[in-house]
């Protein structure tokens, strides 16, 4: 299953992405169990919110960190995303 760069990507509502005190990260929880993200996983994660699509992420992302060549890493990392049913498009 590949992502549709024409659809927007929602994170999924069988998961939840939150800020775990414990452990000074962000998490993505679910029934199994939970993920522990790394910081640049968090900020993909936290633009899937059902408004941007694929190239809009990559756009908001390098803007807010003022840096260029993030497609590659973010292209990869939403690709495991959506492996992992982290995420979905309509």
């Amino acid at each position: 299953m590949a992502l549709n760069p024409d659809l927007t990507i929602n994170f999924s509502p069988m998961h939840r992405l939150q800020w775990e005190e414990a452990q000074q990260k962000d998490v993505i929880l679910y029934p199994e169990g939970m993920v522990e993200l790394n910081q640049s996983s968090a900020e993909i994660l936290k633009l899937c919110d059902g408004t941007r699509k694929q190239e809009q992420i990559v756009t908001d992302l390098e803007q807010k960190f003022a840096t260029t060549g993030l497609k590659n890493d973010i292209d990869e990392f939403l690709q495991v995303a959506l492996q992992n049913g982290w995420i979905q498009q309509p």
